[in-house]
């Protein structure tokens, strides 16, 4: 009796030890949790000497802080429901996850699931879910750079203002407390365009099925038309728009099980470029010498995420897999089967530190030649390599592994008080990071690879870097990266989510 009493009182200071909440990345930390374990404690004893449970049963589940946000909504994501039975070795691990993946909803600033009631006689349990929401509305004034990343802008177009964007970005992600997202664009300067976007995560009573669509409009008067020694080359006029292009977007969502995300997509592009391009230029931009592209595609994606914290992971994997048909014969302006797919594992070890494994991968299954417009491989979005900011590298095909050892050096929770006037941003988690870089990667170009050195060959860089991660999914990363040019430079890379 006495051996199993030990038991449980050391794992119920395992469950409610602020320390082992700060080890394992959960969102927040209430004492409340000390008062339940003693609850726990003098409940169980008693009936200890008749028989020792190993399960527990979910019998209700409260939420409190969601003023916006339904309980379905919350419900959805976590690993368990009511009336289920638990293994109650198990029990710590699912809360934790479930905090953890209502934090990924980026919904809200902070997650906690407690126990709030627990019969000693039938260990059936009542666990109490506190939120507290995020900002929603962001009517965010745009004052964003039309180039790749900072440091192309900063170094290679001299910090010129007519590379930027500004206007107004209104994002409402969460306009009925479904998770529903709205999104409206405006913007002007090296691009005009003008956006409308909506996302609704579930329609149907089992919450597993879901839409999204979006129209855009964008114009430039400046167009990359070609790469040369692996740089883009531009051409610009002042008087005319040279580069017009709609897109139109339909998505279907189908989500079984937590992890697993599938998407139907069907969309529609029309892109119409300067004469000057198509015909003097560039002929091999849309190919042919058209200035006119037309086609519509169809894909499948799918995604299974077991990542803690998508923004930055730490512990976890996640598997990402698209087949994307481009032209289904209604226009001849396109004609391409190309399979992407990426694969991460993050392994956190001892108290601070994890390593960060991800894979890239691009194959074109049609091997006819690409538009120049449509040839992207390495150099875009997060698929660049540490040391090559400055560099893209076109192709049919790219491969890329990635590696970042991470020692987690600095974290505190700033509380702003009053002095913030918004509720949501008074509590900001910052947590600093120092990163060890290591990356590899191939593009395969078999048909624009004259005067681009970088194609078709093996490409290394890596470094050193610190990040830091504000409320919880916004990452700013600041890294000195080498490359086997041996080129070397301090490079800037951010990521709002918003």
């Amino acid at each position: 009796m006495m051996v199993f009493f030990g038991e449980i009182y050391s794992n119920s200071r395992r469950l409610f030890n602020r320390d082992y909440y700060e080890k394992t990345a959960a969102p927040c930390f209430s004492m409340y949790f000390f008062t339940a374990a003693l609850s726990i404690l003098l409940a169980w004893y008693p009936y200890s000497a008749q028989a020792q449970l190993d399960f527990v049963t979910i019998d209700s589940i409260s939420i409190k802080g969601n003023r916006t946000t339904k309980a379905g909504i919350i419900l959805r994501e976590m690993l368990f429901g009511i009336g289920d039975t638990i293994p109650l070795e198990e029990l710590p691990e699912k809360l934790k996850r479930s905090e953890l993946l209502i934090m990924n909803t980026g919904l809200f600033n902070c997650a906690t699931i407690n126990y709030k009631n627990w019969e000693g006689a039938t260990n059936k349990v009542h666990l109490l879910t506190e939120v507290d929401e995020a900002w929603y509305i962001y009517p965010v004034p745009v004052f964003d750079l039309a180039d790749r990343n900072f440091n192309v802008w900063w170094v290679e177009q001299g910090r010129s203002l007519d590379r930027l964007n500004f206007g107004i970005d209104f994002s409402h992600l969460n306009i009925s407390g479904h998770m529903d997202r709205l999104k409206l664009s405006a913007k002007y300067g090296y691009t005009r365009k003008y956006a409308v976007g909506y996302r609704l995560p579930y329609f149907n009573k089992a919450q597993t099925l879901g839409f999204s669509a979006e129209v855009a409009f964008l114009q430039n008067r400046e167009v990359n038309y070609t790469t040369l020694k692996n740089k883009q080359e531009f051409y610009r006029d002042e008087n005319e728009f040279l580069y017009h292009r709609f897109r139109a977007d339909l998505e279907l969502n189908f989500r079984p099980r937590i992890k697993s995300f599938h998407d139907f997509v069907i969309a529609y592009r029309q892109n119409r470029i300067s004469d000057v391009v198509s015909s003097e230029l560039n002929p091999d931009f849309f190919l042919d010498g058209r200035s006119l592209q037309r086609y519509f595609l169809l894909a499948y994606r799918y995604t299974y995420d077991k990542r803690d914290v998508r923004p930055y992971p730490w512990r976890g994997s996640y598997f990402y897999g698209a087949l994307e048909k481009d032209g289904i014969g209604i226009f001849k302006d396109r004609n391409a089967l190309i399979l992407y797919s990426s694969y991460g594992r993050f392994l956190p070890f001892g108290e601070r530190w994890s390593l960060g494994l991800k894979v890239h991968g691009k194959l074109s299954i049609l091997r006819n030649q690409q538009p120049y417009n449509d040839n992207r491989a390495i150099g875009f979005g997060v698929q660049y390599l540490h040391g090559y900011e400055y560099y893209i590298m076109d192709g049919l095909d790219m491969g890329m592994i990635q590696s970042s050892m991470r020692f987690r050096l600095w974290g505190a929770d700033v509380n702003f008080g009053k002095a913030m006037p918004i509720q949501a941003f008074r509590r900001m988690p910052i947590r600093v990071n120092l990163s060890l870089n290591n990356d590899l990667g191939y593009a395969n170009n078999p048909y624009y690879r004259a005067g681009n050195p970088l194609d078709n060959r093996l490409l290394w860089g890596g470094g050193l870097g610190l990040d830091i991660v504000l409320y919880y999914d916004k990452v700013i990363q600041i890294e000195y990266s080498i490359n086997d040019l041996l080129e070397n430079g301090l490079f800037l890379h951010l990521n709002m989510n918003i």
